[in-house]
């Protein structure tokens, strides 16, 4: 069955990333036709938008995308890319499995661990008023005449709406993906013991869907004892349901745990279209260099390509990934025990040792 996917390179080092993952997919034997289209800072120069309507389209038309980083400036500029394509596609579920791999350099080996965020609701879902703007005013005087609250009038905004419907959905869709993957736990996480009325309805509801699932065990933790709980006895857990910041925080801890953000992959998920992305960011300074690191980039193709039902496929290039970087000669510099290794290869090189390998198991 022929694939067509949305590919969106991004920018820095985004082209180079996903050349290299489009390289050992195509190497799997995948079927897949690519629509490619971009996103992002270098796109906003040429034609005056970060996000044009040609990425739209490709998306609602396949259905299916897989994207390199995307830069995004710190505190002033445009917003997230990432977070606008989340929030105009309803992706709601983000799915970050953390998993050790024989040859990263970490302080835990056997960790296999998956996060699944709430993407659309909660603090980091983008909603906010800037300091000094009338409606900032016009809402700190709204609040203080409704509660007890006072809120200084040099004040920046965020709001953090949680509902039943966005809870539901995405605890459901933890248990799901525990019982369709064989996990036997799903921990909610929340801070429910200050937040009663959004963390409080996130637990909440996490405790009325458990009851749906006799067959896999539910569990709550406060956000910051499940902080302490990863660092101390991460091999304890194993799916995790959060709301959306606190899903950001645990995702990057947990790839922490595995040696870091380079070897992290990431799934946006909704009703209708999945996006796939590493979880890294840009890392524009190395832009052009063929020096970085593309293995989140393609794990991240390993989720895509069991969504699409290519699970044979996603195998096959898992193997390969992990058996490449296992025998560490045809790895980046990260991956060396060594930073400075003269015999670490670039991004394309890893890319060729891995189409070897699946040559061979082919």
């Amino acid at each position: 069955m022929k694939h067509r996917i949305t590919l969106i390179p991004g920018d820095g080092t985004g082209p180079e990333i996903t050349d290299a993952t489009v390289k050992v997919v195509e190497a799997t034997g995948a079927d897949i036709e690519w629509d490619e289209v971009n996103a992002g800072a270098e796109v906003y120069e040429k034609e005056g938008s970060v996000l044009p309507q040609k990425v739209l389209d490709s998306l609602n038309k396949n259905k299916i995308g897989i994207k390199g980083p995307i830069t995004t400036p710190v505190g002033t500029g445009f917003r997230s890319v990432n977070v606008a394509l989340r929030k105009l596609f309803n992706l709601y579920a983000c799915v970050r499995p953390c998993k050790s791999y024989v040859g990263v350099k970490s302080k835990y080996s056997d960790i296999d661990l998956v996060v699944v965020r709430e993407n659309t609701e909660d603090l980091y879902a983008g909603i906010e008023f800037e300091k000094g703007d009338a409606k900032t005013g016009e809402l700190i005087d709204f609040i203080s005449s409704k509660t007890d609250s006072k809120i200084r009038t040099d004040s920046g905004i965020s709001i953090k709406p949680i509902s039943v419907y966005g809870s539901e959905r995405i605890i459901r869709f933890a248990f799901e993906y525990a019982r369709k993957n064989a996990r036997k736990k799903v921990t909610g996480v929340h801070k429910a013991n200050i937040m009663k009325y959004t963390d409080g309805l996130f637990l909440e509801v996490f405790r009325e869907v458990a009851r749906d699932y006799p067959d896999i065990e539910a569990e709550d933790r406060i956000i910051d004892n499940m902080c302490m709980q990863l660092v101390q006895k991460p091999e304890l857990y194993d799916v995790m349901v959060l709301p959306n910041l606190y899903g950001d925080i645990i995702s990057d801890l947990a790839a922490g745990l595995v040696g870091g953000l380079g070897v992290a992959p990431g799934g946006n998920i909704g009703e209708e279209i999945a996006l796939f992305e590493p979880t890294h960011g840009s890392a524009p300074k190395y832009k052009g260099q063929n020096k970085v690191n593309p293995t989140a980039m393609m794990l991240s193709a390993v989720l895509m390509l069991h969504h699409i039902g290519e699970s044979d496929k996603a195998d096959l290039l898992e193997r390969a990934i992990a058996e490449n970087i296992a025998e560490g000669r045809y790895v980046t510099y990260d991956l060396k025990e060594d930073r400075n290794d003269p015999d670490a290869v670039g991004t394309s090189e890893f890319a060729d040792a891995i189409v070897e390998k699946i040559n061979k198991s082919a």
